[in-house]
């Protein structure tokens, strides 16, 4: 669990004590990424669904990925705030954030995709196709926030880069 918040502290959060808030998780890189991706998904989402998205299908999928991965980025990001993660200890989170990351760039690649595809500059509502254009744009710096992400959690699930032959050493001196 190397690379994420509180992992370098040796803390056990016993079953029966209340969740305590973990500020230092918001200056961890998975941190940042996950506020950051939160305030991004409710950009993408208010954008589209400030348009008439509903004449227009493509833009279903993109509000359903839109909302869909920002709940779950907000439910996430208050597990990690709170330190939830390390009463729920049977859960591997590392991995679970990785696939979580990695799922949600997938899919946020196709909505990117889908809502550029769908943009029609001769749009008979000007400010849909302005919404609409903001809208892609930001689907694609959040799909690079949620790739980036991904990166920093396999490192984390892989303990950031170290061998065998590192921690061995380290774990015998």
């Amino acid at each position: 669990m190397a690379g994420l918040p509180g992992a370098a502290r040796a803390r056990s959060a016993s079953p029966g004590s209340p969740p305590v808030l973990d500020g230092s998780f918001l200056l961890s890189p998975l941190g940042g990424l996950m506020c950051a991706q939160a305030v991004l998904g409710l950009l993408v989402w208010s954008l589209i669904a400030a348009t008439t998205y509903h004449l227009h299908a493509a833009y279903g999928w993109v509000m359903f990925v839109s909302l869909f991965f920002w709940i779950l980025t907000l439910l996430f990001l208050v597990t990690y705030l709170l330190q939830l993660h390390q009463k729920f200890y049977m859960v591997p989170w590392p991995l679970v954030l990785m696939i979580y990351n990695a799922v949600a760039t997938v899919l946020y690649l196709t909505a990117f995709v889908t809502c550029a595809a769908a943009v029609q500059p001769t749009s008979w509502r000007q400010w849909d196709y302005n919404r609409r254009a903001a809208g892609s744009f930001f689907a694609c710096v959040t799909m690079i926030t949620y790739g980036v992400s991904t990166f920093f959690s396999f490192r984390a699930w892989k303990g950031l880069g170290s061998n065998a032959a590192t921690s061995q050493v380290s774990d015998h001196a």
